[in-house]
């Protein structure tokens, strides 16, 4: 077929049934002859033109309307040298009714019947048409019949859903009552022990006040210190009544976090009704779901803001090279340090930094280091130790008095981001890397004591503060891999969830592990059972290390909005925030964005919380009602 064809969009005019053209492709492949060159299908109301090529007509005209050349040949062609070609069109007939009587339907027959004007009476039509009305009905039924039963399997799968809502609602119900009333129960007994509290404090303050008197009566010879008995003070039994405002506060806290607090308590409650603590219910009268649900619900309510104790500003504000990468106490928490990308670590006095009105600290001990620091930890046990993991790899352990490192690991290939000194054995420490390997180091020698290669970068490494044989590991794979490390062929649990890199693992306690994710999410994991126990969004957190922090049952963490989150681990919600603003005379210029968190730590048993950000301020917070 010659070159320069156009594809015609019009629409052809079909002298040939689509039913019989159809039936004519299905059955074999046509000879090319009787195939129109311009859109390859079978040739329908054909024209030959003046060269000896045939075509369907409505494609030859669509293509002269734009060209005067025949598609095939090429040859000089005009509307007016094209005929139509009866012989071809009686072929294509033929073989598309032998087709037909082959392999058609009968309503292809009859419609080819109909067509040809085959003779019929109007009394067969009139049978024909109640055939066809018959068939109709019966299919309309068929149709109608089959709805019907999908819709009655509908209607039966919905009942049975919200029978068995119902009877989740009802059994919620019943464990509200169950427990308010056990709840009433517990508030009563707490008025009566006040109330015989009271009493038996109103009698002893009354004795004394007798006995006093009667003593100044008789060494003064005066009646002024004698008490009557209607002075003796009113006895009832009054409602133990929180202050107002503080009351009203929290109320409106749960008022607002509601549906969230609902969620803690049925499944704190469900997950207490299966464990069935019977002697627990016989002693008490109370479910221990409920014992925990009250734990969080006056954790979560107990506070609702961050307050500023301090603000400590290292250097220059105006110099770029102040991102604060790591803070931590000592300890016994009376000191703290901050490294970043200064290249230095910068030891304070907490008591003087809070104490203190100046803006700008004096630290009391400062160690320069040749690189960029990524992390500090100090030593649980020897007060002037403390870690550090740097840009270039090298692990450090220095003495804080002298300003030395004690010992140097560089056997990590690329930039180290993450150290620990385990809580339970002073002499080890573990690190991670963009290496994608797990160091283990005691001080007491040069080289590592254990490595674990795997396939990811590690952005943090963590020892459990119950062993140091387990260790956490949020690596760039998305993953969480806990390690033991007497078996380091494979993790011993590996927690999924999040949708991007694990860049912080905490340990609340030796079986909860919170983590943290450039996906804008913190998890809590029990690294005992292996499960998944809550995520927590509302910072944001998309390329930057925010910092992480636990403290018993609380979470702070950074956001990229420069504001310092709290969370209560059993709520998914933010309790109290905290927003950084900028000294920059050119922040606004800068936008929002330009300075994120960059680190927090928690004052061990304490509301106060250590946080820093991008632009090298120091802050003390404190939750506050």
């Amino acid at each position: 077929m010659g070159g320069g064809a156009m594809v015609p969009t019009g629409v052809k005019m079909d002298l040939m049934s689509a039913d019989e053209t159809g039936a004519f492709e299905k059955e074999a492949p046509p000879d090319k002859d009787m195939m129109c060159p311009i859109c390859i299908q079978v040739i329908r109301d054909a024209f030959l033109t003046a060269c000896g090529h045939s075509f369907c007509h409505s494609c030859i005209v669509t293509h002269l309307g734009i060209k005067s050349d025949c598609p095939c040949c090429g040859q000089y062609l005009t509307p007016n040298l094209i005929f139509p070609n009866f012989l071809l069109d009686k072929l294509l007939r033929k073989s598309s009714a032998y087709m037909i009587e082959r392999t058609g339907s009968p309503l292809e027959h009859l419609r080819r019947r109909l067509h040809e004007g085959c003779d019929m009476s109007i009394r067969e039509v009139e049978g024909l048409l109640s055939l066809l009305e018959e068939k109709k009905r019966k299919m309309e039924l068929q149709e109608s019949e089959s709805g019907m039963e999908i819709m009655v399997g509908f209607l039966h799968s919905l009942g049975r859903q919200k029978l068995e809502e119902l009877n989740e609602i009802q059994t919620d119900l019943d464990y509200i009552k169950e427990d308010l009333i056990a709840v009433e129960r517990r508030r009563f007994e707490l008025f009566r022990q006040q109330h015989e509290r009271s009493l038996h404090s109103d009698d002893i303050v009354y004795n004394a006040q007798y006995v006093q008197a009667q003593m100044s009566s008789i060494n003064l010879h005066s009646n002024r210190a004698v008490v009557n008995d209607d002075e003796t003070p009113t006895r009832s039994m009054q409602p133990i009544n929180p202050p107002g405002e503080l009351s009203t506060a929290r109320k409106r806290r749960v008022r607002s976090q509601l549906n969230d607090l609902e969620e803690c308590y049925l499944q704190k409650r469900r997950n207490g009704n299966k464990q069935g603590d019977l002697d627990a219910m016989d002693i008490e009268d109370y479910n221990p779901g409920v014992e925990d649900f009250y734990a969080v619900l006056k954790g979560f309510t107990k506070y609702s803001r961050l307050r500023v104790i301090s603000e400590l500003r290292q250097g220059d504000i105006f110099h770029s090279a102040n991102i604060v990468s790591s803070i931590e106490f000592d300890r016994d928490e009376e000191l703290f340090a901050t490294a970043g990308v200064s290249r230095c670590i910068k030891v304070f006095e907490f008591s003087s930094v809070i104490n203190e009105p100046e803006d700008i600290h004096c630290a009391v001990e400062e160690i320069s280091t040749r690189s960029k620091l990524s992390c500090l930890s100090w030593n649980k046990y020897a007060k002037n130790q403390i870690a550090s993991s740097d840009y270039e790899g090298i692990v450090r352990v220095w003495d804080v008095n002298t300003r030395q490192s004690v010992m140097e690991y560089e056997e990590h290939e690329k930039r180290a981001w993450s150290v620990d000194f385990s809580s339970t054995d002073p002499s080890m420490l573990v690190s991670g890397s963009d290496d994608c390997k797990v160091k283990i180091w005691c001080t007491n020698q040069e080289e590592s004591a254990l490595n674990i290669n795997m396939k990811a970068n590690i952005c943090s490494v963590k020892y459990n503060p119950g062993s140091s044989f387990f260790v956490a590991v949020g690596s760039a794979d998305h993953h969480i891999h806990y390690y033991d490390l007497r078996n380091i062929s494979q993790p011993l649990h590996v927690f999924s969830g999040h949708r991007k890199a694990v860049s912080y693992v905490k340990f609340l306690s030796n079986t909860e592990l919170a983590s943290a994710s450039t996906d804008s999410t913190l998890r809590l994991w029990d690294v005992k059972k292996n499960l998944p126990l809550c995520t927590y969004r509302g910072h944001m957190n998309e390329k930057n290390f925010v910092g992480l922090a636990v403290s018993n049952d609380y979470i702070a963490c950074g956001s990229e909005t420069n504001e310092v989150f709290v969370y209560h681990k059993g709520i998914p919600k933010p309790m109290a925030w905290h927003k950084f603003v900028s000294s920059d005379l050119n922040y606004e210029d800068d936008g929002a964005g330009s300075y994120f968190i960059s680190a927090v730590c928690w004052k061990r048993d304490s509301p106060m919380i250590l946080s820093a950000n991008s632009q090298g301020t120091v802050k003390v917070l404190v939750l506050a009602a």
